[in-house]
């Protein structure tokens, strides 16, 4: 500002509308006075007209006597052309501006704009936070990273280990770098450093926070955390008044999820079960995240088998297009066909003929395409329905159309070879090629598989691809996912595209679980009954004497596939089940029937003492929780595990977590409860009141943990949370 102020008088002292030859107006003052106003007027109201330039020009003392003369039109010429150099004195002109200058001020007056946008969304991001649960977990990660960091500011990448500690008496967390740290110092300088010295040396370096009372060195080298029981209550306070809301996960991402997928023409069974269940959890983990869910039902609905299926259906209701046919049990239809089409030649070559016409979208081979695949439609939302599965319907059909441009961007790109009329694709890695065309000219389920990533990837723009399909699908997904990588389709640094797999469902005799005579086992009729048993089982607790008919039936279904979904869920997926009635709907161990039973507990708990939620907010905010009580201490610990426990299903997508920490955080609260006094009761009067701040704040705590995580459990459960406490 300084030098285009100089600039400006320099050219104002020197101009010709001013004549300072006359010794009594070269006076610098004067001369000062009138570019300062100049400058003022210029920068403060963007002055450039001439009429307003003649303004500032006359209401200056050199104008008034001066610059006003009968030579008018000669100075008003001037004024032009001082207007003219204000403007490019206002741009900077006097300095030489470059064209790529101006192009920098303009990038920076975009970086401003950007950056003023960032502090303003950082600022709400922070309002938010305030509300969130805090993982106290990364917290003490990025504690711990910069501790290391201080301590070895040379070492690249050091291990981070940070996990609850198993018993109290090695505090509330550990961190084990100190013997990978240890390895790392041996293998890649030579350096011979017990990993207890290490840790002393982090120790020393952890940075001044809120969360850590003190730390211990144990052993070879565990640091023993011991968190601030006012920190642990303050994050208890404020999940009390603002509820249980997960920290922020980063950015809202797309998540795509392929699960249930059965077969067209042919009913669900025990195998489609854990694809379903599992399936459906894991959209409403995500959701709960925050994260856009697709769900997707990748149907069996297209292939050589509905050609046998046309040729029957033309036989057995020739006057489907006009009437439609009552197939009551399609299953039975597909068995009668697929025999027909190994025994008889003549029905065979009609079978293949009817899938020429079918994949030529013949209009009448559409309509009974569309009529057998209503009928298992029709099937398959039954067990939706009883499952509580919201599920989008986009089979193989779906992709029919982009298979024959996967096959060509595949042969342009030089993947493709011949081998004996089939186009196959080898993927570095793997032995077996993918079959993307037959010899016939057809497609297989490489060549839909392929156009259904492309299509998740490049047109649902999915950042994260879940596959909820059986273990044994492994090596052909995985050939899939390189196929996709391998051509440019995503980058697995950027975009996620994984393989939840599971293992089967075993009979109570660890074998696969099959009927008496050896069938596999029909998914409705196993859901049939788990509704028998639960029942029962209600009727054994004399539910049925106090509940409603209609609380009843809800308390019926509830259980029984609850308890279904729970017992699955419960496991580890990757490993293999055993399916038991007994086992699921026993109340006790980890079971839903026994979470229901612990959840039930806490509210009537609540219900008993009458509190409500604003009774509770507003002794969080007026009084401080002590934590003195082991148990008390003990289960406010435990609820607050909560966010990081969803953070790592969210990473591994191992639901069998969850279902653990719920099970641990309800007998952490069975044992305060039997502890702790939680309500006081007048023997006489009957009246009860709560007993103890601390006791009812962590007793409501409990609640609001399950309760906030019940969300999630309910939805995983899909129960509705009827009067069973009664």
């Amino acid at each position: 500002m300084r030098l285009f102020s100089h600039c400006l008088f320099k050219r104002v002292f020197q101009s010709p509308c001013f004549s300072y030859k006359q010794k009594q107006y070269s006076n610098i003052n004067c001369l000062e006075l009138f570019s300062l106003h100049v400058i003022a007027v210029t920068f403060t109201r963007q002055t450039s007209t001439v009429p307003e330039i003649l303004q500032l020009l006359t209401s200056c003392p050199l104008s008034r006597n001066y610059c006003v003369t009968d030579q008018f039109a000669f100075q008003e010429n001037e004024i032009k052309l001082l207007t003219a150099e204000i403007e490019r004195l206002k741009n900077f002109g006097c300095l030489g501006v470059s064209p790529s200058l101006e192009g920098l001020r303009d990038e920076n007056a975009k970086l401003k704009y950007r950056l003023n946008f960032l502090k303003k969304s950082l600022q709400e991001e922070r309002s938010k936070s305030v509300k969130s649960m805090i993982n106290i977990n990364s917290c003490l990660q990025e504690i711990f990273g910069a501790a290391i960091q201080a301590a070895y500011p040379d070492l690249e990448n050091p291990p981070l280990v940070v996990t609850p500690s198993q018993q109290p008496k090695f505090g509330d967390y550990q961190c084990n770098s100190a013997m990978g740290i240890s390895q790392i110092l041996l293998k890649t300088r030579e350096q011979k450093v017990i990993p207890r010295e290490i840790a002393e040396k982090i120790a020393k370096n952890i940075p001044a926070n809120e969360c850590i009372e003190k730390v211990e060195i144990a052993g070879p080298g565990f640091i023993n955390v011991h968190l601030r029981k006012d920190f642990v209550s303050k994050q208890l306070s404020s999940l009390l008044i603002n509820g249980v809301q997960l920290p922020a996960v980063g950015k809202r991402k797309k998540v795509v999820v392929d699960f249930s997928s059965p077969n067209i023409a042919k009913e669900m069974h025990v195998g489609h079960l854990r694809s379903t269940i599992i399936g459906e959890s894991m959209c409403r983990l995500f959701e709960f995240a925050g994260h856009d869910v697709l769900r997707l039902n990748h149907l069996g609905d297209w292939g050589t088998q509905f050609g046998m299926l046309i040729a029957h259906l033309q036989d057995k209701f020739p006057d489907y297009l006009t009437v439609s046919p009552p197939i009551g049990d399609l299953q039975a239809f597909y068995k009668e066909s697929k025999r027909r089409f190994d025994t008889e030649e003549e029905f065979k070559k009609r079978a293949y003929q009817c899938v020429v016409l079918l994949q030529s979208k013949n209009p009448d081979f559409i309509k009974a395409w569309n009529l057998i695949c209503d009928v298992s439609r029709k099937e398959f939302q039954k067990i939706y329905n009883c499952l509580d599965i919201t599920i989008i319907e986009r089979g193989e059909s779906f992709y029919h159309e982009m298979m024959k441009d996967i096959v060509k961007e595949f042969e342009d790109k030089g993947f493709v070879q011949v081998d004996d009329g089939r186009k196959i694709v080898f993927v570095p890695g793997f032995p077996v090629p993918l079959t993307i065309m037959k010899s016939d000219g057809g497609y297989t389920y490489d060549t839909s598989d392929l156009a259904a990533l492309k299509h998740r990837l490049c047109e649902e723009k999915g950042d994260i691809l879940i596959y909820v399909v059986d273990s044994g699908q492994s090596v052909h997904l995985q050939t899939v996912f390189a196929a996709g990588q391998m051509i440019g389709w995503y980058d697995p640094k950027v975009t996620r595209v994984a393989h939840a797999a599971f293992g089967v469902v075993l009979g109570e005799d660890k074998k696969k679980f099959k009927t008496r005579s050896g069938d596999t086992v029909r998914l409705i009729d196993l859901l049939e009954e788990g509704l028998k048993r639960a029942m029962d089982k209600l009727k054994d607790k004399e539910r049925d004497k106090v509940l409603t008919p209609e609380e009843l039936k809800a308390a019926q279904t509830s259980v029984a596939f609850g308890c279904i979904k729970y017992a699955d869920l419960s496991h580890n997926r990757l490993n293999d089940y055993v399916f038991s009635f007994d086992k699921m709907l026993d109340d006790r161990g980890n079971t839903a029937a026994y979470l229901l039973y612990a959840f039930t507990r806490i509210r009537a708990i609540a219900r008993l003492a009458n509190i409500d939620e604003q009774m509770l907010r507003k002794a969080a905010r007026e009084e401080v929780l002590v934590l003195d009580h082991e148990k008390e201490w003990k289960l406010g610990k435990c609820i607050l595990r909560f966010p990081e426990i969803l953070q790592k299903i969210l990473e591994d997508l191992l639901l069998h977590t969850l279902c653990d920490y719920l099970y641990e955080l309800a007998t952490t609260f069975t044992e305060f409860y039997d502890s702790c006094y939680c309500v006081e009761k007048d023997r006489q009067t009957g009246e009860c009141w709560p007993w103890g701040g601390e006791c009812a704040c962590c007793t409501s705590c409990g609640g609001t943990s399950i309760s906030g995580c019940y969300p999630v459990l309910e939805r995983l459960l899909s129960h509705y949370c009827v009067h069973v406490e009664d």
